[in-house]
């Protein structure tokens, strides 16, 4: 009898469990048996482990073999345990100690020739090892430069079975990290937003929304700019903080989503998912653990949904809490997975369902048009903070002055950020948007003058206390914009009009 053991990790939402795996090599008939609540492709494992040991050069052990991946409780997924069950099997066969393989979390897929292959979360993985205070985590070498963006833990990338065996006996080594690559988009050209003609107001809609990290819904005929300013928003947005682009870039990992050019997000996402997409689409889903979806891989970022009266009223609906919690919970037989999901979110609508470009020429009855934007339910659109109504451009537009550059607008905005972020330190809040109302309305409550036009709004029934909340949130960001310490009557006044004069219903 003959005892192997290995560690890898496994990965549930974007948190990591290091997961034990056991070896038992005993007497009587070859068969293989895997215990623990292994899923399809961990069950499939098998067979790819056997084919990459063989190929490798090296014995397979034609006796009775037990795997043990513990916790027994802990459901695992995915083909990330190849690595390690293989160290398992030949750490057992050979019936030798491997000092290096009990501090060390293997994570990989293996070939049926021996080559070991990328597999996702790599990221949650190892940092979840670091936490826990691994010393070594090794990879395949496609994963190496998205493990290596964690500190505190030693990242090894491995090509092949038999590299792994060599340097566990100490006579091969492993690839480090090479140098740290650019990021994703850090050198990419934004779009600008001087390529938008006219629409001053919801140019300025689009810079307040940045400012503050507010929802915004844009109204109007086609072709008038709704897409272009949606598109140019994430370049007016600041560059992701450290652990912000740590956070966003292991959503990605588990989504599948990176590759070994471009392992680290530092540019807020843009993210569009079609109008035709299901509601396991926009939120997540899938079967066994329930996989990011879009609102996820927007997170510190931008949610765009154009057409967004096309979509379905329970794809829509399915937005509140998201909007509300900043997280989706994803409940499943193998468990509940978290997701952060804090974007800003973009809405984009024709006015009815012929989208004549001259509102002279529409069609539509008067009906068909209520029932056109009444998917978007009053409780929705009660949180997205601003609302504007595009309008067909002139020709005078197309000859006159181009607007401010991205460059510009964006250094407004981050300056309206940094006045925001140090304003709101004390309670843990980085924006206007995330500020709770009730502080606002108490702590930071404003003068009776600068109230007066949401209290006529509330006590007329045109505004609900999310509104009045609401309102205030926006009046700060038009405030820190034009670099004002507290919102006045004026800044009032807009946030009011953004909140009333959009979508038409």
């Amino acid at each position: 009898m003959a005892l192997g053991r290995a560690y890898s990790v496994a990965v549930r939402g974007l948190t990591g469990e290091i997961v034990e795996i056991e070896a038992d090599v005993a007497s009587g008939l070859p068969v293989m048996h895997l215990v623990g609540l292994p899923d399809a492709a961990v069950q499939e494992s098998r067979d790819r482990v056997r084919a990459a040991v063989t190929n490798s050069g090296f014995d397979w052990p034609m006796m009775r073999l037990i795997w043990a991946l513990s916790p027994a409780t802990l459901r695992k997924a995915g083909s990330a345990y190849d690595l390690a069950l293989a160290a398992s099997v030949l750490a057992a066969d050979r019936k030798r100690r491997w000092p290096r393989l009990e501090k060390t979390v293997l994570l990989g897929e293996l070939a049926l020739d021996g080559r070991v292959r990328p597999v996702r979360g790599v990221l949650p993985a190892v940092l979840a090892a670091a936490r826990e205070g691994w010393q070594t985590a090794v990879v395949a070498l496609d994963n190496l430069a998205e493990a290596a963006l964690v500190g505190g833990i030693e990242v090894l990338g491995v090509g092949t079975l038999t590299q792994l065996a060599d340097w566990l006996d100490g006579s091969g080594a492993l690839r480090p990290p090479g140098p740290p690559v650019v990021a994703t988009g850090a050198d990419e050209p934004q779009p600008d937003l001087a390529d938008v003609i006219g629409q001053a107001q919801a140019r300025y809609a689009v810079e307040i929304a940045a400012a503050g990290a507010h929802h915004l819904m844009l109204t109007g005929p086609p072709g008038v700019g709704k897409t272009m300013l949606a598109q140019r928003l994430p370049g007016l947005l600041p560059t992701l903080s450290d652990d912000e682009a740590l956070e966003v870039t292991a959503i990605h990992s588990v989504a599948g989503l990176l590759s070994e050019a471009t392992p680290l997000i530092t540019r807020p996402p843009f993210v569009a998912p079609h109008h035709t997409s299901t509601v396991a689409a926009l939120v997540g889903g899938g079967s066994g653990m329930a996989r990011p979806g879009a609102v996820s891989r927007a997170h510190r970022g931008v949610l765009f949904l154009d057409e967004c009266a096309e979509l379905s009223p329970t794809v829509l609906e399915a937005l509140r809490t998201p909007l509300e919690e900043g997280e989706v919970r994803l409940a499943r037989v193998d468990g509940v997975a978290r997701y952060p999901a804090r974007f800003q979110l973009v809405l984009a609508a024709n006015p009815c369902p012929c989208a004549a470009p001259d509102p002279r020429d529409c069609t539509c009855a008067a009906a068909a048009k209520r029932r056109y934007l009444g998917k978007l339910s009053g409780p929705l659109l009660d949180r997205v903070d601003l609302q504007v109504q595009l309008h067909g451009v002139r020709a005078g537009a197309m000859v006159g002055a181009a607007g401010e550059p991205t460059a510009v607008v964006r250094d407004r905005v981050c300056r309206a950020r940094a006045a925001a972020a140090q304003r709101w330190a004390e309670i843990g809040a980085h924006t206007n948007a995330e500020v709770p109302g009730p502080l606002l309305r108490r702590k930071f409550r404003l003068g009776h003058r600068a109230m007066a036009p949401l209290n006529r709004a509330l006590n007329t029934g045109a505004l609900s206390v999310r509104g009045v909340d609401r309102c205030l949130r926006i009046a700060w960001s038009v405030a820190d914009l034009a670099g004002k310490t507290a919102p006045a009557e004026d800044e009032v006044a807009i946030a009011l009009g953004f909140r009333q004069g959009g979508a038409a219903r």
